[in-house]
């Protein structure tokens, strides 16, 4: 009986949901499966690795998850070599949206690279898209049925061992051993963390404020964080937080699965088997009420996978034919216009499937992880030490049903008031800094994205080798007088000659006239972006959603190349894509 990794790197959790679905798929032909976040994985380890399965969704514009950076930047060792995987069958499949131009990239690149390491290939790549009407479904589905077929002929089956139905109901991935004797009540405070790529501190908030106009729709926070003990960050780094849902939404899913009267009961919580994994994070001693409340994510919109899980457990035949037709191929409009399209929460869903009765063992099936959020440091450890600030939109809006939505982990920020604590996690970004201070630096920021091109110009200026000419920042705000972040700040650094700041407020203009972005401001400046960019070797540092507006950025760098630069424009083009291989254009983007 062979035995296979299945390693994913995910932002928001999709690739972590098809990872396990594939391990699902795969215990069907009795292959034993290990799933492993590759943030708790050492990439060195790969050597010693005979199958792997890599599950990688794409993040920004073709970048990697945050988590996969130290494992591919180990495969990109110079020097290593041919023959170093010879001994590893691997597959790759990717989670993209061809909305993007670098579709699946990460996936792609690894699966060249692997490759070129002399890993064999076992099963052709697979790509899942978004854009299919069954999502990432619509590939995972037709590729795990490939790879079994090829793992079957690397890994025949003993005589007499049939393989097991893929739609059969899956054994549970925990057993619940209850103490006789302790209840854990409803304020525990039992929690601990543990992530191999994040540093955890405890933090104390000071500041909790409001930095957009308050008759604004949107709410921006500023948020002071103090530490008792010295820190280690840098420009671009980013704050890990793991949110709390709620008391009386956990009451809310409690009452609707029946689990009220056992909540607060203390229990062992273990893998039913070897090759089964649980979240890291798990006390040793927890109830039901905090793992709804620390640990599993009730509030997320669920996905397809999760209807199948349903439909293990419903004991209504009328839910079960509902169930059957949200699953079926020819349906996929009709589940999307039921769950997705209006962002129907897994709370919503099980308020209707009311005949549904979950066994506890399944929660680890049924509910997805409440993930920790990662938002970047709006500071400069030399300017505040032992503190963090943090830039934060309020994630607050009606779904197409009227219902109001809060962001979990942005809810559980706005409601934190000062002298409050909790553990804040620090992870490398992916932001750098040039390491000879006098390199002239242009930051792009629109929103929230001016919060890691604080830190940077925070760090700059720290250093004392900054003017106009060599600190540059591009900020957009739909508002001067709304929402535009931090204003007082740069407008000061500008008065005292330390920053040179361009701002486009986008809803300013006349009614009817074509709105101003920050690449518009930069195309005005086109001579001065060429100035700095084609004859000093500035560095742009871009940050913001991961829409439109980086792309965007990005042409406006080659108009100023081809306009001042007398490039064609096919040359501009490829001048602005080895600036970012050479990394002078960084993008710490998000959807």
């Amino acid at each position: 009986m062979g035995s296979a990794l299945i390693l994913y790197a995910t932002e928001t959790g999709t690739a972590q949901d098809a990872a396990e679905r594939i391990s699902r798929r795969l215990r069907c032909i009795h292959l034993k499966c290990r799933v492993v976040n590759v943030a708790d994985y050492e990439p060195t380890d790969l050597i010693a690795e005979n199958l792997v399965i890599f599950v990688a969704s794409t993040t920004g514009s073709g970048v990697e998850p945050r988590a996969m950076t130290p494992m591919w930047s180990m495969l990109l060792r110079s020097g290593l070599p041919d023959d170093l995987f010879e001994d590893m069958l691997f597959a790759v499949f990717g989670l993209g949206d061809t909305a993007y131009d670098k579709f699946c990239w990460p996936a792609k690149k690894l699966d060249r690279r692997l490759e070129s390491l002399g890993a064999a290939r076992i099963c052709e790549r697979g790509e899942g898209d978004e854009q299919h009407p069954m999502g990432i479904d619509g590939a995972l589905d037709p590729w795990c049925e490939k790879l079994t077929q090829s793992l079957l002929e690397i890994y025949p089956l003993q005589p007499g061992v049939e393989p097991l139905s893929p739609n059969a109901k899956p054994n549970p991935r925990a057993s619940f051993v209850a103490s006789s004797s302790q209840s854990l009540g409803k304020s525990s405070d039992v929690y601990w963390i543990s992530d191999r790529q994040t540093t955890y501190h405890q933090a104390t908030v000071t500041k909790n404020q409001r930095i957009t106009s308050q008759d604004w729709y949107q709410d921006v926070r500023h948020f002071e964080l103090d530490f008792e003990g010295d820190l280690n960050y840098f420009p671009g780094d980013v704050a890990v937080i793991h949110p709390e849902i709620p008391e009386e939404r956990v009451e809310e899913i409690l009452d609707i699965l029946g689990w009220t009267d056992d909540a607060d009961i203390a229990y062992t919580v273990r893998p039913t088997a070897e090759d089964q994994s649980l979240p890291t994070d798990i006390p040793s001693a927890v109830s039901i009420r905090a793992l709804f409340r620390r640990h599993v994510d009730f509030l997320a919109v669920p996905r397809r996978s999760f209807f199948q899980m349903l439909r293990y457990f419903t004991t209504s035949d009328v839910e079960a034919e509902r169930l059957d037709e949200f699953l079926s191929p020819e349906s996929a409009d009709e589940l999307y216009d039921y769950c997705f399209k209006v962002r129907r929460t897994i709370l919503e869903v099980l308020s209707e499937f009311r005949n549904v009765r979950i066994p506890k063992e399944y929660i680890f099936d049924v509910f997805p992880p409440l993930r920790p959020r990662q938002f970047s440091i709006s500071s400069s450890i030399h300017r505040h030490p032992r503190q963090i600030h943090l830039c934060v939109a309020i994630v607050d809006y009606r779904t197409k049903l009227k219902v109001p939505r809060r962001g979990v982990c942005t809810s559980y920020l706005s409601g934190l008031v000062v002298g409050d604590r909790l553990s804040i996690g620090l992870q490398k970004g992916l932001l750098q800094l040039p390491k000879d201070p006098s390199t002239p630096i242009i930051c792009v920021g629109p929103g929230t994205g001016i919060a890691p091109m604080r830190a940077v110009i925070e760090d700059r200026i720290h250093s004392g080798m900054v003017s106009p000419s060599t600190l540059s920042l591009y900020f957009g705000c739909r508002s001067a007088s709304k929402d535009q972040h931090y204003h007082s700040e740069w407008e000061d650094y500008a008065s005292k000659q330390l920053l040179n700041y361009r701002v486009a407020c986008s809803r300013d203009g006349p009614e009817g006239v074509k709105r101003t972005y920050v690449q518009d401001v930069m195309r005005e400046d086109a001579q001065r972006i060429w100035e700095l960019v084609g004859e000093r070797g500035a560095w742009v540092l871009i940050s913001g959603s991961s829409n439109k507006m980086p792309a965007a950025v990005k042409e406006a760098v080659a108009f100023a190349a081809e306009k001042c630069g007398g490039m064609t424009s096919e040359d501009a083009q490829e001048y602005v894509e080895e600036m970012e291989k050479a990394g002078r254009l960084i993008e710490e983007c998000w959807s």
